[in-house]
Protein backbone atom coordinates (compact mmCIF):
# COMPACT_ATOMS: atom_id res chain seq x y z
CA UNK A 1 0.00 0.00 0.00
CA UNK A 2 1.49 3.24 -1.12
CA UNK A 3 1.88 6.47 0.95
CA UNK A 4 -0.93 7.77 -0.57
CA UNK A 5 -3.44 5.35 -0.11
CA UNK A 6 -2.35 5.28 3.26
CA UNK A 7 -3.16 8.66 3.96
CA UNK A 8 -6.86 8.12 2.05
CA UNK A 9 -7.81 5.53 3.84
CA UNK A 10 -6.90 7.42 7.25
CA UNK A 11 -8.95 10.06 5.97
CA UNK A 12 -11.10 8.06 5.03
CA UNK A 13 -11.77 6.31 8.94
CA UNK A 14 -11.17 10.32 10.26
CA UNK A 15 -14.17 11.13 8.43
CA UNK A 16 -15.99 8.32 9.75
CA UNK A 17 -15.29 8.98 12.94
CA UNK A 18 -16.12 12.63 13.18
CA UNK A 19 -19.67 11.31 11.28
CA UNK A 20 -20.02 8.87 14.44
CA UNK A 21 -19.24 11.67 17.18
CA UNK A 22 -21.12 14.37 15.52
CA UNK A 23 -24.59 11.95 15.58
CA UNK A 24 -23.60 10.96 19.17
CA UNK A 25 -23.12 14.58 19.63
CA UNK A 26 -26.70 15.39 18.63
CA UNK A 27 -28.43 12.32 20.01
CA UNK A 28 -26.55 13.75 23.88
CA UNK A 29 -27.79 17.13 23.00
CA UNK A 30 -31.52 15.73 22.59
CA UNK A 31 -31.04 13.11 25.31
CA UNK A 32 -29.83 16.33 27.54
CA UNK A 33 -32.58 18.75 26.21
CA UNK A 34 -35.95 16.12 26.95
CA UNK A 35 -34.03 15.88 30.88
CA UNK A 36 -34.35 19.13 31.27
CA UNK A 37 -37.42 19.36 29.93
CA UNK A 38 -39.07 16.78 31.88
CA UNK A 39 -37.47 18.10 34.98
CA UNK A 40 -38.86 21.70 34.21
CA UNK A 41 -41.96 19.97 34.21
CA UNK A 42 -42.11 18.46 37.25
CA UNK A 43 -40.50 21.29 38.77
CA UNK A 44 -43.54 23.25 37.53
CA UNK A 45 -46.17 21.83 38.84
CA UNK A 46 -44.50 21.08 41.98
CA UNK A 47 -43.64 24.91 42.62
CA UNK A 48 -47.24 25.83 41.92
CA UNK A 49 -48.34 22.95 44.29
CA UNK A 50 -46.32 24.67 47.09
CA UNK A 51 -47.47 27.91 45.94
CA UNK A 52 -50.94 27.29 46.17
CA UNK A 53 -50.15 25.82 49.54
CA UNK A 54 -48.31 28.64 51.45
CA UNK A 55 -50.82 30.68 50.03
CA UNK A 56 -53.70 29.47 51.02
CA UNK A 57 -52.52 27.87 54.32
CA UNK A 58 -50.81 30.52 55.84
CA UNK A 59 -54.33 32.46 55.44
CA UNK A 60 -55.97 29.98 57.82
CA UNK A 61 -52.90 29.30 60.32
CA UNK A 62 -54.46 31.30 63.75
CA UNK A 63 -53.55 31.07 67.41
CA UNK A 64 -57.11 29.04 67.42
CA UNK A 65 -56.36 26.78 64.74
CA UNK A 66 -54.10 24.92 67.12
CA UNK A 67 -55.94 25.63 70.52
CA UNK A 68 -59.63 24.82 69.51
CA UNK A 69 -61.77 22.08 68.09
CA UNK A 70 -63.16 21.62 64.62
CA UNK A 71 -66.22 24.05 64.38
CA UNK A 72 -69.68 23.75 63.27
CA UNK A 73 -70.44 25.22 59.71
CA UNK A 74 -69.33 28.75 59.02
CA UNK A 75 -68.27 29.70 62.86
CA UNK A 76 -64.11 30.04 64.24
CA UNK A 77 -63.23 26.86 65.72
CA UNK A 78 -59.52 25.43 64.99
CA UNK A 79 -58.19 21.99 64.54
CA UNK A 80 -56.60 21.19 67.22
CA UNK A 81 -58.09 17.56 68.23
CA UNK A 82 -56.98 17.09 64.46
CA UNK A 83 -53.80 17.25 65.26
CA UNK A 84 -53.60 15.90 68.82
CA UNK A 85 -55.37 12.54 67.11
CA UNK A 86 -53.04 12.65 63.81
CA UNK A 87 -49.94 13.19 66.31
CA UNK A 88 -50.99 10.37 68.42
CA UNK A 89 -52.11 7.56 66.01
CA UNK A 90 -48.88 8.49 64.06
CA UNK A 91 -46.89 7.88 67.32
CA UNK A 92 -48.24 4.41 68.34
CA UNK A 93 -47.81 3.31 64.58
CA UNK A 94 -44.34 4.10 64.20
CA UNK A 95 -43.88 2.98 67.88
CA UNK A 96 -45.59 -0.88 67.18
CA UNK A 97 -44.31 -0.36 63.64
CA UNK A 98 -40.58 0.27 63.52
CA UNK A 99 -39.37 -2.50 66.14
CA UNK A 100 -40.77 -5.09 64.02
CA UNK A 101 -39.39 -3.59 60.98
CA UNK A 102 -36.15 -3.16 62.16
CA UNK A 103 -36.00 -6.79 63.73
CA UNK A 104 -37.16 -8.17 60.24
CA UNK A 105 -34.88 -6.75 58.70
CA UNK A 106 -32.07 -7.92 60.72
CA UNK A 107 -33.19 -11.41 60.41
CA UNK A 108 -33.69 -11.11 56.66
CA UNK A 109 -29.81 -9.59 56.00
CA UNK A 110 -27.84 -11.20 59.00
CA UNK A 111 -29.61 -14.65 59.56
CA UNK A 112 -31.61 -16.12 56.57
CA UNK A 113 -30.66 -14.34 53.82
CA UNK A 114 -31.63 -17.32 51.29
CA UNK A 115 -33.77 -19.64 53.43
CA UNK A 116 -37.74 -20.43 52.25
CA UNK A 117 -38.73 -18.32 54.80
CA UNK A 118 -36.68 -15.14 54.33
CA UNK A 119 -38.23 -15.40 50.49
CA UNK A 120 -41.96 -15.59 51.68
CA UNK A 121 -41.05 -13.15 53.90
CA UNK A 122 -39.35 -10.44 51.43
CA UNK A 123 -42.89 -11.41 48.60
CA UNK A 124 -45.29 -10.67 51.36
CA UNK A 125 -43.40 -7.82 52.06
CA UNK A 126 -43.18 -6.37 48.46
CA UNK A 127 -47.12 -7.15 48.57
CA UNK A 128 -47.62 -4.74 51.43
CA UNK A 129 -45.29 -2.69 50.07
CA UNK A 130 -46.91 -2.12 47.01
CA UNK A 131 -50.74 -2.75 48.22
CA UNK A 132 -52.89 0.61 48.07
CA UNK A 133 -53.65 2.26 51.80
CA UNK A 134 -56.93 1.74 50.95
CA UNK A 135 -56.81 -2.04 50.97
CA UNK A 136 -55.13 -2.16 54.33
CA UNK A 137 -57.70 0.29 55.66
CA UNK A 138 -60.63 -2.35 54.68
CA UNK A 139 -58.62 -5.25 55.90
CA UNK A 140 -57.96 -3.22 59.56
CA UNK A 141 -62.01 -2.53 59.34
CA UNK A 142 -63.15 -6.78 58.30
CA UNK A 143 -60.81 -7.46 61.24
CA UNK A 144 -61.21 -5.37 63.76
CA UNK A 145 -63.36 -2.50 63.38
CA UNK A 146 -66.31 -4.97 62.13
CA UNK A 147 -65.84 -7.74 65.06
CA UNK A 148 -65.65 -4.67 67.85
CA UNK A 149 -68.53 -3.20 66.14
CA UNK A 150 -67.09 0.24 66.86
CA UNK A 151 -64.11 2.19 64.86
CA UNK A 152 -61.30 3.67 67.24
CA UNK A 153 -58.20 5.42 67.38
CA UNK A 154 -56.58 1.94 67.89
CA UNK A 155 -57.43 0.54 64.89
CA UNK A 156 -56.64 3.46 62.96
CA UNK A 157 -52.54 3.08 64.17
CA UNK A 158 -52.91 -0.40 63.74
CA UNK A 159 -53.26 0.28 60.18
CA UNK A 160 -50.67 2.68 59.94
CA UNK A 161 -48.53 0.47 61.53
CA UNK A 162 -48.85 -2.07 58.90
CA UNK A 163 -47.65 0.56 56.40
CA UNK A 164 -44.46 1.14 58.24
CA UNK A 165 -43.63 -1.96 58.70
CA UNK A 166 -42.81 -3.34 55.12
CA UNK A 167 -40.47 -0.21 54.10
CA UNK A 168 -38.49 -0.40 57.69
CA UNK A 169 -37.82 -3.80 56.77
CA UNK A 170 -36.59 -3.39 53.16
CA UNK A 171 -34.73 0.09 54.64
CA UNK A 172 -33.28 -1.96 57.18
CA UNK A 173 -32.54 -4.69 55.15
CA UNK A 174 -30.62 -2.92 52.51
CA UNK A 175 -28.60 -0.72 54.46
CA UNK A 176 -27.18 -3.98 56.05
CA UNK A 177 -26.61 -5.44 53.08
CA UNK A 178 -24.44 -2.39 52.59
CA UNK A 179 -21.96 -2.91 55.54
CA UNK A 180 -18.64 -4.78 54.47
CA UNK A 181 -18.33 -8.53 55.28
CA UNK A 182 -14.89 -7.60 56.89
CA UNK A 183 -16.11 -5.70 59.71
CA UNK A 184 -18.32 -8.94 60.73
CA UNK A 185 -15.50 -10.90 60.20
CA UNK A 186 -12.69 -8.89 61.88
CA UNK A 187 -15.53 -9.19 65.15
CA UNK A 188 -15.62 -12.64 64.65
CA UNK A 189 -12.15 -13.21 64.57
CA UNK A 190 -11.85 -11.44 68.02
CA UNK A 191 -14.86 -13.66 69.51
CA UNK A 192 -17.51 -11.38 69.69
CA UNK A 193 -20.94 -13.13 69.51
CA UNK A 194 -23.44 -12.63 66.47
CA UNK A 195 -26.01 -10.72 68.58
CA UNK A 196 -23.25 -8.27 69.65
CA UNK A 197 -21.92 -8.22 66.22
CA UNK A 198 -25.25 -7.35 64.70
CA UNK A 199 -25.75 -4.32 67.78
CA UNK A 200 -22.27 -2.96 67.60
CA UNK A 201 -21.14 -2.89 64.68
CA UNK A 202 -23.65 -3.69 61.53
CA UNK A 203 -26.28 -1.61 62.60
CA UNK A 204 -24.22 0.95 64.20
CA UNK A 205 -23.00 1.25 60.68
CA UNK A 206 -26.50 1.50 59.28
CA UNK A 207 -28.14 3.42 61.41
CA UNK A 208 -28.20 6.82 59.54
CA UNK A 209 -29.91 4.54 56.98
CA UNK A 210 -32.43 3.07 59.21
CA UNK A 211 -33.50 6.15 60.53
CA UNK A 212 -33.84 7.53 57.30
CA UNK A 213 -36.52 4.43 56.53
CA UNK A 214 -38.17 5.40 59.57
CA UNK A 215 -38.50 9.02 58.92
CA UNK A 216 -39.82 7.98 55.31
CA UNK A 217 -42.29 5.40 56.71
CA UNK A 218 -43.27 8.18 59.30
CA UNK A 219 -43.39 10.58 56.02
CA UNK A 220 -45.60 8.30 54.21
CA UNK A 221 -48.19 7.54 56.71
CA UNK A 222 -48.42 11.46 58.03
CA UNK A 223 -50.75 12.00 55.46
CA UNK A 224 -52.70 8.77 54.65
CA UNK A 225 -56.71 9.47 54.71
CA UNK A 226 -58.00 6.03 53.03
CA UNK A 227 -57.04 3.70 56.03
CA UNK A 228 -58.41 6.06 58.62
CA UNK A 229 -61.57 6.55 56.73
CA UNK A 230 -62.38 2.89 57.74
CA UNK A 231 -60.47 2.62 60.92
CA UNK A 232 -60.60 5.90 63.43
CA UNK A 233 -63.59 7.63 61.60
CA UNK A 234 -63.55 11.17 62.56
CA UNK A 235 -64.28 13.05 65.78
CA UNK A 236 -65.54 16.42 66.12
CA UNK A 237 -64.60 16.66 69.82
CA UNK A 238 -61.41 16.40 72.00
CA UNK A 239 -60.66 12.02 72.83
CA UNK A 240 -57.86 10.71 74.20
CA UNK A 241 -59.44 7.70 74.77
CA UNK A 242 -58.08 5.04 71.22
CA UNK A 243 -61.31 2.80 71.86
CA UNK A 244 -63.31 5.89 70.38
CA UNK A 245 -63.53 6.98 67.06
CA UNK A 246 -60.79 9.49 66.34
CA UNK A 247 -60.03 12.70 64.86
CA UNK A 248 -57.13 13.19 62.06
CA UNK A 249 -55.64 15.88 60.14
CA UNK A 250 -56.08 14.08 56.69
CA UNK A 251 -59.73 12.72 57.11
CA UNK A 252 -60.25 16.44 58.52
CA UNK A 253 -58.87 17.96 55.66
CA UNK A 254 -60.83 15.65 53.54
CA UNK A 255 -64.26 16.37 54.60
CA UNK A 256 -63.91 20.09 55.10
CA UNK A 257 -61.89 20.55 51.30
CA UNK A 258 -65.27 18.87 50.34
CA UNK A 259 -67.88 21.44 52.21
CA UNK A 260 -69.14 24.60 50.58
CA UNK A 261 -68.14 26.39 54.20
CA UNK A 262 -65.44 28.74 53.54
CA UNK A 263 -64.14 28.50 57.74
CA UNK A 264 -64.04 24.59 56.75
CA UNK A 265 -62.03 25.15 53.78
CA UNK A 266 -59.62 27.52 55.05
CA UNK A 267 -59.22 25.23 58.17
CA UNK A 268 -58.70 22.51 55.29
CA UNK A 269 -56.08 24.69 53.20
CA UNK A 270 -54.43 25.24 56.91
CA UNK A 271 -53.88 21.48 57.72
CA UNK A 272 -52.58 20.75 53.92
CA UNK A 273 -50.00 23.15 54.89
CA UNK A 274 -49.27 21.39 57.85
CA UNK A 275 -49.05 18.32 56.64
CA UNK A 276 -46.71 19.24 53.45
CA UNK A 277 -44.50 21.22 56.35
CA UNK A 278 -43.75 18.50 58.48
CA UNK A 279 -43.59 15.67 55.30
CA UNK A 280 -41.06 18.56 53.77
CA UNK A 281 -39.09 18.71 57.30
CA UNK A 282 -38.38 14.71 57.53
CA UNK A 283 -37.57 14.27 53.96
CA UNK A 284 -34.72 16.92 54.01
CA UNK A 285 -33.55 15.41 57.74
CA UNK A 286 -33.27 11.86 55.52
CA UNK A 287 -31.43 13.52 53.09
CA UNK A 288 -29.04 14.67 55.68
CA UNK A 289 -28.89 11.31 57.77
CA UNK A 290 -27.96 9.73 54.40
CA UNK A 291 -25.84 12.55 53.47
CA UNK A 292 -23.56 12.46 56.63
CA UNK A 293 -23.69 8.69 56.25
CA UNK A 294 -21.49 9.12 52.62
Amino acid sequence: MTTSEMLLQNAALEQTRNAKYASRKRVNQVALVLSLAAMAFGVFWLIWILWETIRLGVGGLALSTFTEMTPPPNEDGGIANALYGSFLMVLLATFVGTPIGIMAGIYLAEYDTKGWLASVTRFVNDILLSAPSIVIGLFVYAVVVSRFKSFSGLAGALALALIVIPVVIRTTENMLQLVPAGLREAAYALGTPKWKVIMRITLKAARSGVVTGVLLAVARIAGETAPLLFTALNNQFWTSSLTEPMASLPVTIFKFAMSPYENWQKLAWAGVFLITVAVLGLNILARVLTREKH
